[in-house]
This record gives C-alpha cells, structure tokens and sequence, in this order.
C-alpha cells in the first residue's frame, strides 16, 4: 500500500490546518522518530527536513456516520465456503501459513505509515520545549519589532478607532454647557410673564443645539513605540588538544551544532563567541572552530581567562545575557582542574545566567579530574552532564536546555 503526501499548502482537499492539527495529534510519535533521525544524521544535514514513520495503528481515527439502524444480515458476494451461522476455525499457533520464504516467514509485520516534515515542521519538533535557561531582558538592544501602546485620545483618526462612549460623553457635557444659560434665561421670560414670541423663540434655540457635533468626536490614539528584545551571547569552549581523539571531537561539533542551530533559530539577537583550546587559548571563527585540526596539551584555565578578557572587552552583564557552554574529555593535569573550577565559580558563574558542561570521556567507569573538580560547583547557573555516543548529544541538550516551568 503506497500513501502520497500533497505537500501544496493549499490544496482543495487539504490545507495547513489540517497539516497542524495531524502534528499535534501524534506529536509524541513524531517526536520520537526525529529523536532517531538525529542521532544519525550528520551535522551538515542536520538543519533539513525528514521522513518518519508512524505505526499504522496509531493513525486509525474515530469517525461519525449516519447508519441505517436495526438488524441485517448478510452474506457478502464473492463468498464460495461459508455461510449464515458457519463457525471460523482459529489459526494454528504461530500464526503465518503463508506461501513466504526467507527468515521473516510465518511473522507477522505491518507497514508504518511515512510521513514526511518539511524543514520548518522537523525544526519545530526538534527545538520543542528547549528554550535559553534564566532569559531576562536587560535592556533595549536594536529592536526591528515594535508595538503600539493606548495613549489617551485625539480628535481625528479613522473612523475604525472612533471611541463611541467618549463621544457621547463629550455630546453630554456640550449640550449641557450650552443648554443651561438658555434655559435659565427661558425661566425667567416665563416667571415674568414675557411675550409669547420671545418664549418659542428661545425654545427653538435650545431645540436646535445638536445632539452631537463634530467637535464632540474622540478617537482612540495609539503611539508606536520599540517593543524590548532580550540580547544574548553565548560562549562556546572546546577542548581541541591531542587527548580529543576524532570521535571526541565529532560529538562536542555535534552539541555546538545544535545549540547554535537552536539559538538562531529561537532568538534574532544571539551572539556566538568561539573559544578553542589546548595548552593555549583563541578566539576562532565557526569554521575554524569546527575543522582546523590542533594538537598539544590541555589546560582549561587559558581558555576561561580568555572568556572573562572578552567578557570585560565587549560584553557587560549589565547589557547582555551570558551564557556559556564548554565541552572536554576531562583530562586535565596538576592543579589545573582545580584553579579552573575556582576561576568558573568566583569569576565567571555570577556575570553568567548559565553555563553548561558536557564532558565526553573515555569511558564512565572512572570520574575524570575536571569533572571532579567542577563537580563541587554549587551553584543553579551550572550544569554538567555526560556524552558517550551520537544518541546521547540530543537529550543532553534538552536536559541542560529545557524550558523553565512557571
């Protein structure tokens, strides 16, 4: 059974909603089988869309029909064994019977139904709940997007903004005014007996003041103003010295992949700062970052010294949002472990909002002795966690990015 997917977004016979609406409905599913694109897709194909499979009996719905009601009975055409009443025997155990060979004889098996994302729809399913831990807004960076606030009235506008209950109250307080001079004067032509003339007169003056006047009419005023956007760098330390072997590196590429497709995605105003390493420390661009190869030893302090002399240079807390994210394999010599986690946690964990760190080690029989020493950290700005293959770099993104509840 072959399915085709009209992929028009505004077919006669399906639209966007109903596109969106079978997304939700087996988003749990979906979510599952990007989850396995992911862990082995490469990372230059990693921003595209994708086919998935859903099992067939999950996409059964049910349906409203109008039925003709009662008993029937029936016997369909093409019948030639049984008939009314007939007792079907139960198959052998085992189930099969068929006519197959090969390994898969006698098993049962049921297609999945394939269902292929654009490249927006996998992005969606693939950055959903994840959102940039502690994100507040400090100040007003260089917004593009503006909204309009209420402010007050003005007596012209389209007629769209006419503000009716403002109006009226204005025609009120008009007539008012005006009427009550004239209906005094009325008064006193009628206490003193004046002339019939003058009293219609004067009435018809005060019958012809108008209900309401273009001078009465209010509409609702609004000003455009910048609408405030949160501004964000992130930090990306790697350690690139010759104890990284090629696999190592191939994960830590791979989590810097998808958090950087994840922050442009998620934010317009994100900032990626570069930082590599081995016995020295340099800011990099992303393409040097990802395939300039490097050898020598490790030492995790040069690259945290270079962090904060950036920091002091062209980002200030006060007017960004920090976050910092450092993937290494854990070794480390001497007391460099130890002066690193004092130099994260005294200098660089209260300018930040969070750090991240994942470590891809050898093996886990065995705790490294960075992880060691930053395991002592205390503080809710930092997380670490642990990468060991493919399938893990995802869920470690989503554990140490997931979307702060209320």
């Amino acid at each position: 059974m072959s399915m085709i997917i009209d992929r028009r977004l505004n077919d006669r016979n399906k639209n966007a909603s109903n596109r969106q609406r079978f997304i939700r409905r087996y988003k749990a599913q979906l979510r599952r089988s990007v989850a396995d694109i992911v862990a082995d897709r490469s990372i230059t194909d990693m921003s595209r869309g994708g086919e998935v499979g859903i099992p067939v009996k999950d996409i059964s719905e049910p349906k409203f029909r109008v039925g003709r009601g009662g008993d029937r009975e029936m016997v369909h055409p093409g019948n030639k064994e049984f008939t009314t009443g007939d007792r079907i025997a139960k198959p052998p155990s085992g189930g099969g019977g068929g006519s197959g060979s090969g390994e898969g004889q006698g098993e049962e098996g049921q297609d999945n139904f394939m269902f292929t994302l654009s490249k927006e729809e996998f992005m969606n399913l693939f950055f959903d709940d994840l959102e940039l831990p502690r994100l507040a807004r400090n100040v007003l960076g260089d917004s593009k997007q503006f909204t309009y606030r209420r402010a007050g009235y003005t007596p012209s506008g389209v007629p769209a903004n006419l503000s009716v209950p403002r109006s009226l109250q204005n025609a009120m307080a008009r007539r008012i005014a005006l009427r009550a001079p004239l209906n005094r004067e009325l008064a006193e032509l009628k206490a003193g007996a004046g002339s019939a003339e003058d009293i219609a007169a004067l009435e018809k003056r005060i019958e012809r003041i108008p209900f309401l006047d273009e001078y009465d009419l209010r509409f609702r005023h609004r000003v455009k103003e910048p609408k405030p956007i949160s501004r964000a760098v992130m930090f990306c330390l790697m350690d690139v010295s010759a104890s990284m072997s090629e696999q190592k590196k191939d994960l830590a590429k791979r989590f810097f992949t998808l958090l950087y497709l994840f922050l442009s995605r998620k934010y317009e105003h994100v900032e990626l700062v570069f930082i590599r390493h081995t016995s020295n420390a340099e800011e990099v661009d992303e393409h040097a970052f990802f395939h300039d190869p490097q050898t020598g030893g490790t030492v995790v302090m040069s690259a945290l010294n270079l962090m904060i002399e950036i920091l002091e240079d062209r980002y200030s807390p006060s007017q960004w949002n920090i976050y910092g994210a450092q993937v290494s394999d854990g070794d480390a010599f001497g007391s460099d472990p130890q002066r690193s986690a004092m130099r994260l946690s005294k200098d660089i964990l209260p300018q930040c909002r969070y750090f991240a760190y994942v470590e891809i080690p050898d093996s886990t029989s065995s705790i490294t002795p960075l992880a060691a020493a930053y395991s002592q950290i205390r503080d809710t700005a930092f997380a670490m966690s642990t990468v060991m293959d493919r399938g893990d770099v995802y869920p470690v993104l989503r554990e140490l990015f997931q979307k702060e509840t209320a």
